[in-house]
């Protein structure tokens, strides 16, 4: 028998949490870090470079609306479940995302969750800097291959605003 998933204390959690739950086979943590472009950093780079344990990319710009020129529109339910069972994601996992400038696009990777019916999501308070600031391990390199996990996502149409609502 799994040991009981632990609660999350709200939509953010702090790396004393997570260092306690990281281990539990419930719990998946998201790198969602992005990049504008004249930055001149590569997410995967950066992401094979330095990552939370366990970590898998949540590449905002890959899981996104194909069929339209506008960056990052959300995809449709078929294509975020399928994204997300790839990362090994279930409906009934927690999910916390961090990124690595702190907080700056992790809460994106939180708010698609919860737009497609997972309230099991959290940000990583501080992100990847809090997280080795506290003396926390890193890893490197290609992450481990794991096994892709049932996903249903359901589409919260009330959590999204298009450019009619938000111009009124």
């Amino acid at each position: 028998m799994s040991p009981e998933i632990p609660a999350l204390p709200g939509p953010l959690v702090d790396t004393a949490w997570l260092a306690g739950a990281i281990d539990h086979p419930r719990v998946r943590v998201l790198d969602a870090s992005f990049y504008l472009p004249d930055w001149g950093k590569d997410y995967l780079e950066e992401f094979e470079a330095s990552r939370v344990p366990g970590a898998r990319p949540f590449d905002v710009d890959e899981i996104s609306r194909k069929d339209t020129d506008l960056p990052h529109m959300l995809p449709d339910e078929a294509g975020f479940a399928a994204a997300v069972g790839a990362l090994g994601i279930a409906n009934d996992d927690i999910v916390i995302a961090y990124d690595t400038l702190g907080v700056f696009s992790a809460a994106r990777a939180w708010w698609m969750f919860r737009v497609f019916g997972h309230d099991r999501a959290a940000v990583l308070d501080g992100g990847l800097p809090a997280w080795t600031a506290a003396g926390l391990p890193t890893e490197s390199g290609q992450p481990t291959p794991i096994e892709p996990a049932a996903c249903t996502a359901r589409f919260r149409p009330e959590m999204v605003r298009g450019a009619d609502q938000v111009r009124r």
